[in-house]
């Protein structure tokens, strides 16, 4: 039987621009394997628009930090060597590496192009506000600082659908890209009339040069990094058919498993079952459900009915298919999609991704090593690392439930034979203090059980008849197993 596996992102909205951090990867590469951290999802590793870009800002999906482009040779993590040497110190230490990937825009051409737009509205990006009229928009990328290296494709104005400027007259709007075979796609997300459109020169996958080009760079950036994985980012603005192809060509071309998970920020389960649909399950999701089902919890306190917490979520309907998270670089405050977790719910979330049989858990830089820029938050490093102690050792075998209370739930995991003294029992109350009766097996009569959080000082001995009365403070979270 194998360990549980966990994931870690690993990076936040505001690590430091010094292009240290695939060296900080590198160096805490045998302190995350020691926590039982066995994936980290990387930033993106691609050139952006500047030294300080996070990388979702892309240019250059061939320049790894090697090229003198945007007036860096190093990406906001580092250079190309050094995330090859972060990499190799993560497979050394028994780590996967996840890479984000973007692949919905490109941003800060090289030259200008002139052609026809017809702006849309910003709300519903179906219905027209102009007729046709003629743009300076900056569409052409020439990569000089690169050349032909890896790929002697240029991006020009036909292969996007979109862009947000007109330089000609200084415009900011959303403008479609008129021409023949020219128009949003319709397999999309339908948030706006039509959610193709997200931000600067926006990726055209009806183009058949286009789908051609981005496969070719997906299996060529696989083979150069030697990674397992790829995180896809802001999918649900991507043609879906296009994902399918994609996982599809990179799977079968990689002669070692090779793992996606995909960003569809859709907190609607329907649309997330029906997207897994449409892309036959070869990637995985993260579960925005719940992710705004426990930010919900942190914020309503004790009126937010406990046992409901997994109602409505992908982990629940799709256990297989699904990543678990408490927060993300576009969740953390004054940020995009901002949606934090408060801080007296955090360490019961991470439980309750963490403790539990079902979905792939993903824990956030930003919770754990704290946050930076110019409002830092404190890491919670002990807090959590209290519970991946617990995940790498006890929370195995027969899952029970006990989700009886709306203040205060509790769930048994009853161990297996293969992990000495494995098995736990968590208990979470978003009121009162509280305990829970739960059964842990007549075979641990006698036994004293202790809480792994150190939020409680007490110890639990377990009765005759195998149960045991576990309490928990209010608002907080203990973690009972055998010491």
């Amino acid at each position: 039987m194998e360990r549980n596996h966990t994931i870690m992102q690993f990076f936040e909205w505001h690590v430091p621009a010094d292009g240290e951090h695939w060296k900080r990867l590198k160096e805490l590469a045998p302190q995350l394997k020691e926590q039982g951290i066995d994936s980290v999802w990387i930033p993106p590793v691609t050139k952006g628009v500047s030294s300080e870009d996070n990388g979702y800002g892309v240019y250059d999906l061939y320049d790894l930090g090697e090229f003198d482009q945007k007036g860096t040779v190093r990406t906001k993590y580092g250079t190309k060597q050094e995330l090859h040497e972060a990499i190799d110190a993560c497979h050394n230490h028994g780590i996967n590496v996840y890479v984000d990937i973007v692949m919905n825009h490109k941003a800060a051409a090289d030259e200008k192009e002139t052609f026809h737009v017809i702006e849309v509205d910003p709300m519903n990006r179906t219905e027209e506000i102009s007729e046709p009229f003629e743009i300076e928009g900056w569409t052409k990328f020439t990569f000089e600082g690169r050349g032909d290296q890896y790929s002697s494709f240029k991006w020009n104005f036909n292969h996007f659908n979109g862009t947000d400027y007109d330089d000609k007259n200084g415009k900011e709007g959303v403008f479609r890209i008129a021409g023949e075979n020219k128009s949003w796609n319709e397999n999309v997300d339908q948030e706006f009339g039509n959610y193709d459109y997200l931000m600067f020169a926006n990726i055209d996958y009806d183009h058949p040069e286009v789908r051609e080009e981005m496969i070719k760079w997906g299996k060529w950036l696989a083979d150069t990094l030697q990674c397992d994985g790829y995180r896809l980012d802001a999918i649900k603005h991507i043609n879906h058919d296009f994902i399918k192809e994609f996982a599809h060509e990179l799977s079968s071309s990689q002669e070692k498993p090779f793992y996606f998970v995909g960003e569809f920020w859709n907190p609607e389960l329907t649309a997330c079952q029906e997207f897994l649909d449409v892309i036959d399950y070869q990637i995985d999701l993260f579960d925005v459900s719940l992710h705004y089902k426990l930010h919900e919890a942190s914020q309503q306190g004790r009126d937010f009915d406990l046992t409901t917490i997994f109602d409505d979520t992908l982990v629940k309907t799709h256990p297989l298919n699904v990543v678990t998270f408490v927060d993300n670089h576009d969740s953390q405050p004054n940020e995009s999609l901002e949606s934090w977790v408060e801080d007296w719910f955090k360490q019961s979330a991470y439980a309750l991704i963490l403790l539990r049989e079902d979905g792939y858990p993903c824990v956030f830089y930003g919770d754990y090593f704290g946050i930076g820029g110019e409002h830092p938050i404190e890491g919670k490093e002990k807090d959590i690392s209290a519970l991946l102690h617990v995940r790498y050792d006890k929370a195995y075998g027969q899952q029970d439930d006990y989700f009886d209370h709306p203040n205060t739930i509790g769930w048994v995991r009853h161990g297996v034979e293969e992990f000495e003294k494995s098995g736990c029992a968590v208990v979470i109350s978003n009121g009162e203090d509280g305990e829970k009766r739960m059964f842990v097996g007549e075979h641990r009569s006698g036994q004293t059980w202790i809480d792994f959080t150190k939020n409680r000082e007490d110890q639990v001995v377990i009765e005759e008849d195998g149960y045991g009365h576990f309490p928990v403070n209010g608002g907080s979270v203990s973690v009972w197993a055998e010491a």
